[in-house]
């Protein structure tokens, strides 16, 4: 028997669905977009993955790797890539500009 508190209740579950995939698949465009502009941040995720994956076989092991050497990697990673983006645009900015041919 459906009642109908439990209507309601999935109406709302289907509106929450709605919305979240609506805004999942802007932002979603947008970060595709980002990535795709900067393909070493697609490494250095694809690097954060395997970091994790590794600290997690270890730990299957019981090797325990502290935390705070993989949040360091981590955030030194972030760092040097940031300093790696922003000099990438000043250099962008400071292309050589051409004169037009004589005529």
């Amino acid at each position: 028997m459906i009642s109908r508190h439990g209507l309601a209740h999935q109406s709302r579950n289907l509106d929450q669905f709605i919305y979240t995939d609506g805004a999942r698949n802007r932002a979603g465009h947008r970060i595709s977009d980002f990535i795709h502009k900067h393909p070493t941040l697609k490494m250095l995720a694809l690097s954060f993955l395997l970091l994790i994956g590794c600290a997690l076989v270890a730990e299957g092991f019981h090797k325990e790797i502290p935390k705070g050497y993989i949040y360091f990697a981590m955030a030194f990673s972030v760092g040097v890539e940031s300093l790696n983006q922003r000099l990438r645009s000043k250099q962008a900015a400071a292309k050589v500009q051409l004169h037009q041919p004589y005529r």
